[in-house]
Parts: structure tokens; sequence; C-alpha cells
């Protein structure tokens, strides 16, 4: 099961935070079609966050597809994200951590080796257009 977490500090909507964590663990095949997310109270006990909030994220998986709710059971996931799991592809994950080594070697922190991966993702991106 997952265990999500909340960056009071991002910048990003609580809400929005777990519906991207259930994406990423979808990703990285950590979450397959038919698991069970946490209840709403589960997660509220753990995170400390809004009941409504939680609803929310809940009602936007609905929404893009990868979730649905069986009232009195709970939230079940529905799909996967139609890619290969990451998991699967450990030597660019290799390459990944070991470029990650000399960034943070070079100084960069966290948040800016964050901020240079989605940099050169969009530019990625905009080239292929």
């Amino acid at each position: 099961m997952i265990d999500f977490h909340i960056d009071a500090r991002s910048g990003i909507a609580p809400y929005l935070q777990i519906v991207g964590q259930v994406r990423q663990a979808l990703l990285l095949g950590l979450l397959t079609e038919g698991d069970k997310l946490p209840t709403v109270k589960e997660v509220v006990a753990k995170v400390a966050i809004n009941p409504n909030t939680v609803s929310k994220a809940y009602r936007e998986l609905e929404h893009q597809g990868l979730a649905a709710g069986k009232p009195g059971v709970g939230t079940f996931i529905t799909r996967s994200l139609g890619q290969a799991s990451l998991a699967e592809h450990g030597p660019l994950q290799q390459e990944l951590r070991a470029w990650m080594d000399k960034a943070r070697a070079a100084g960069l922190t966290e948040p800016g080796i964050e901020a240079m991966c989605q940099k050169t993702l969009r530019e990625s991106a905009e080239e292929e257009r």
C-alpha cells in the first residue's frame, strides 16, 4: 500500500501532491490495477490533513480514470499508465544515480537537481515539436 507525504512548503496543493504520488507509484510499478488505496481515514491519520482534501484527490484520480471508488469497500486502482514499469529500466536508473552523485558533488541541492531535470525535460519536449 502507498504511504502519502505532504510537503507544505512545496507550493503544490496537497490534493495534487496525492494525485502526483499515485501517478508516480503507477509509473514505478509500485501500484497496479486492482490495488487498494488507503482509506480517507487512514490518510488523515498518517498525514494530518483535511479529509476533504483526500476525497478531492481521490475524485481527481477517478476523473483521470486511474481509480474507482466502491462504496463501503474503498478506492481501487483501475488501470496503469500504459508504460512499462520504470523499475524495469535498471541500467538507466544507475546512470541517473551516477549523474545525481556528480550533481551533488558539484554543489547542487535536491531542489536544484529537480529544477535542472524539469528544465531539461521541457527543453527536450520543445525540441521534439
